[in-house]
């Protein structure tokens, strides 16, 4: 019964296209109405496919950004030049197309409302997606997890999300949210450019001794060296939990 009920999630279904917003120049956030959505947990993720007039098909894994709402959820899609699917879903989809979804998927990067320890997010550019999700689900259900957010992006102008994060972190809900830019910093900027460091960490971050759980997504090197740095911090891995995309290599 339970193995049918997994099976039965993971079939392809046909969303509608219910708006599109854009988040940043090159990253867009797609509404999606499901009428079998089964529902999800925040951090996880679903797969996309795409199917040509002749027939050809690919497919990809992108993460919900929305907190669990009956049968909608969100994606946001960020634009890669040379990608097969995302300039389709950044550039031509409109509301009132068809999309074909499959999820939810995931069971070990998530966050449950119900734990009562802080949480440590930390984004390398995109992989704020699935942490805006887990911000959500705390905010729309009453959740008093203290939450830090450590958000590591090129510019100000290249961060997802940023009107809502500002009015999240400055409603006395308790999330507190860092930038960390690694390209271009605003006009009296305290920090110059620069990546996630030990010093950073240490003044944006849960100190170990409080025992978060932290999550931490983005490209494979920007996850690896913040995952490392965690546990030279004193942090328990067993409490780190990573979700990466793309080759290896530097940070956004």
């Amino acid at each position: 019964m339970a193995r049918a009920t997994v099976l039965g999630r993971l079939t392809w279904r046909v969303a509608t296209v219910a708006a599109v917003r854009d988040e940043t120049q090159n990253a867009r956030t797609i509404v999606l109405d499901l009428p079998d959505w089964p529902g999800h947990l925040a951090g996880q993720h679903v797969d996309v496919r795409l199917t040509a007039p002749d027939g050809y098909s690919t497919e990809r894994s992108y993460s919900i950004a929305s907190a669990p709402e009956g049968n909608r959820l969100e994606l946001t899609v960020d634009l890669l030049p040379d990608g097969e699917v995302s300039p389709y879903l950044a550039r031509v989809l409109s509301a009132g197309d068809p999309l074909e979804i499959r999820g939810p998927i995931g069971g070990w990067f998530v966050w449950r409302p119900e734990r009562p320890e802080p949480v440590q997010l930390i984004a390398g550019g995109s992989g704020v997606v699935p942490l805006m999700a887990m911000i959500r689900t705390r905010e729309a259900g009453g959740a008093r997890a203290p939450f830090r957010l450590l958000y590591s992006t090129r510019g100000p102008e290249a961060a997802f999300y940023r009107d809502e994060l500002r009015r999240s972190s400055e409603n006395g809900s308790g999330l507190s949210v860092t930038y960390a830019y690694t390209r271009e910093v605003p006009q009296d900027w305290e920090r110059p450019p620069g990546r996630v460091d030990a010093g950073l960490l240490a003044q944006a971050a849960w100190a170990p001794e409080r025992e978060p759980i932290s999550f931490v997504c983005g490209p494979t090197g920007f996850v690896e060296n913040v995952a490392d740095l965690l546990v030279s911090a004193g942090h328990d891995p067993a409490r780190i939990r990573t979700e990466r995309f793309g080759p290896s290599g530097g940070q956004p």
